[in-house]
This record gives structure tokens, C-alpha cells and sequence, in this order.
């Protein structure tokens, strides 16, 4: 029996900070907040554990933070459903509050910080088919292009990960004490508390800074490696992106400051929170087709014309097709893995 079962009155205090701290993730970290969660984390190893607990909890009510019916003031009690297994039964406290939290979250927009995988994700991660989103032990964000592969390599002294294929945006929990460094082929992309992109092409590396400050460095084994190391790009501030070459012979760093419109048009990869307010249904389908391999059919003329007021990320089809099945009257038909026919349900 853990400690919780014993009425550990720190067990107990643990799992409150913990529920607080998954609520406070949920709409977005301050920096002060950023900072206070991260020493939190290091203060004691079962920190990490109860918010991995609390966030399965959490996820199981997703979908109420995504649903605002046009037509009822009312959300649909099937909602509350689980959609899988049941899991090991949280205290009713806690199911109550994040039940009570989510209810809220019907009459707002759910900030862009989806909840995703858990400190207990897999080391290495392949993103084959979707852009993935993961959380790292230490809150960091990271978002994954098709086809990119990370693994971890956290110590006490340092945070480092390695981009062995692809391409990844980093959202960094500040933390002075330890680094967090990005390995792609031989260049170290370091920042303490920033955001930022690495491209990892055949040719080159990329990197765009979005938010704070990065420097890069040359860590490749060579003749040069008998020289003392200095920084490619000694700093990268916000809106600059660096090139840097992985030719044989050395090449200049190629540094441009990106337009609004350009960044944009580099990180179109990743997926969006997308709003809609009276927005027919078959405006809102073609805005999820654009973005999604699994492509939305509507079927039924009547439908299409239903107007939909709702907050979505772009990547969330499963969700979306839910809530229309529980809520807009609708019966999805899927044809395979990549199409899925929306009806009016008779």
C-alpha cells in the first residue's frame, strides 16, 4: 500500500500541488509559474509521479473542454463516458474538481497547451503518420513533424535531447541550473528557458528562434577539435534563424531575421487551435481536411449546413467527430484509416 493509503498528510499535500499544477499547465505557464514549477519537480522525485497521475485523470474529461453547443446551454452528460478501460479510481475530491474545472471550460476557449504524453512516455519517439505533442519530465513542450525521432538524455546538470531525424519545435522550462541542450548531428542548439525549431536535413541544420535567445555550437569530432571550441552562433535572438552547414569543408553560418509571414509559412507544420463561431459544418470540415491526413466527408446536405461555434485543435479529428455524434446529431461512417463519412443520425 503507498502512502496514500496510510493518510499520509504529505502524500495528501503532494496530490493537492500536484492537481493545482495540472490545471495551471492546462491554460498556460507564466514565467514565474514556469520557474516555480520546475523547482516543485526537483524538490522531490514523487512530485513528478502524482502529476503524471493527475493528468491521466485530467485527460479522461478532454473532451468537455473542447465542446461549446451553439444549440444548448446544457452539456451532454455522455461526455462524462469514459473511452476506454476505467483506470485506478481517483479520490472523489480531485475527480470532482477537474469534473467542476472542465465544466467552466464549455463557456471559454481551451488555451493552446494541450495535455500530452506523460513523464512516463517512451524514450524515443517516432511521428510516422501525425504530428505528436509530448511533455518532458521537466514540463518542456515539444512538438514533433511527420517522421521525426527524439530521445532523452536527462542528468542533474544538464537537459539534453537528440534529433536524430526531422524536426521539432521546443517550448523550454526555464531552469538556469540545468541547460537544455538539442543534438543534431554534431551541432548543440543550447537555451535555458526560450522556444525554438531544429530542422535536421541532409544538408543542413536549422534553427528558428521564436521566442527568447539560443546559441549553437560546433560539436563535431575533427582536426578542429584539437581547437578551443567557440560558438557558431554565439546568440539567436527571437524572429532570427540560423543555417548551418554539414558539408565536409566548413561553410559560413547563413543568419537571416525572418518576417511574421515567414515564420509562420516555417512552422506551418504544426498544428493550430482552431476557432469557429457560427461557422457551417462544411467550412469547418475543410478546414480540418486541409490540415489532416484523415479527411471528414459530409454526406448530408443538412448537415453541412449546421452552424458550429467551437474551439479545436487542428490535429484533434477524433475528438471533433465525437462531439458531433454526441451533440450535433450526427453518425460517422470510417471507411478505412483515411476517411470518415459524417450523416445526419436518423
Amino acid at each position: 500500500m503507498d502512502d496514500r493509503g496510510r493518510g499520509d498528510a504529505g502524500a495528501e499535500r503532494r496530490a493537492d500541488e500536484a492537481a493545482a499544477w495540472v490545471l495551471r499547465q492546462d491554460r498556460g505557464l507564466t514565467a514565474a509559474e514556469q520557474d516555480a514549477f520546475s523547482q516543485w519537480l526537483a524538490q522531490d522525485p514523487r512530485h513528478g509521479a502524482e502529476l503524471a497521475r493527475f493528468r491521466r485523470h485530467w485527460q479522461r474529461l478532454d473532451p468537455l473542454a473542447d465542446w461549446r453547443p451553439e444549440h444548448s446551454a446544457r452539456p451532454n452528460p455522455d461526455l462524462l463516458a469514459p473511452k476506454t478501460a476505467p483506470v485506478r479510481r481517483a479520490p472523489a475530491w480531485s475527480l470532482i474538481g477537474l469534473a467542476a474545472a472542465a465544466t467552466i471550460a464549455l463557456m471559454v476557449w481551451r488555451h493552446p497547451g494541450e495535455r500530452a504524453s506523460n513523464a512516463a512516455a517512451p524514450a524515443a519517439t517516432v511521428a510516422d503518420a501525425a504530428v505528436l505533442r509530448r511533455v518532458l519530465e521537466d514540463g518542456t513542450v515539444v512538438e514533433l513533424n511527420r517522421g521525426a525521432v527524439l530521445t532523452e538524455h536527462f542528468t542533474p546538470g544538464e537537459r539534453r535531447v537528440r534529433l536524430t531525424a526531422g524536426e521539432a519545435h521546443f517550448t523550454v522550462t526555464k531552469n538556469p541550473a540545468r541547460p537544455f541542450v538539442v543534438a543534431a548531428q554534431g551541432m548543440d542548439v543550447r537555451a535555458v528557458g526560450t522556444a525554438f525549431n531544429v530542422r535536421l536535413g541532409s544538408a543542413a541544420v536549422e534553427v528558428l528562434v521564436t521566442e527568447g535567445r539560443v546559441r549553437v555550437d560546433d560539436v563535431r569530432p575533427g582536426p578542429a577539435a584539437a581547437e578551443p571550441k567557440t560558438a557558431l552562433v554565439p546568440e539567436l535572438a527571437a524572429g532570427e534563424r540560423a543555417v548551418v552547414s554539414l558539408a565536409p569543408q566548413p561553410e559560413p553560418v547563413r543568419i537571416a531575421v525572418l518576417t511574421a509571414g515567414e515564420i509562420e509559412r516555417v512552422l506551418a507544420w504544426q498544428h493550430r487551435l482552431l476557432e469557429f463561431n457560427a461557422v457551417p459544418l462544411a467550412e469547418v470540415v475543410a478546414e480540418f481536411n486541409r490540415r489532416n491526413a484523415v479527411q471528414l466527408v459530409v454526406a448530408d446536405a443538412e448537415l453541412a449546413a449546421v452552424r458550429i461555434t467551437t474551439s479545436f485543435r487542428s490535429d484533434n479529428v477524433d475528438g471533433f467527430v465525437r462531439l458531433l455524434e454526441l451533440g450535433f446529431g450526427t453518425a460517422a461512417e470510417r471507411r478505412g484509416d483515411l476517411e470518415i463519412v459524417l450523416r445526419k443520425a436518423r
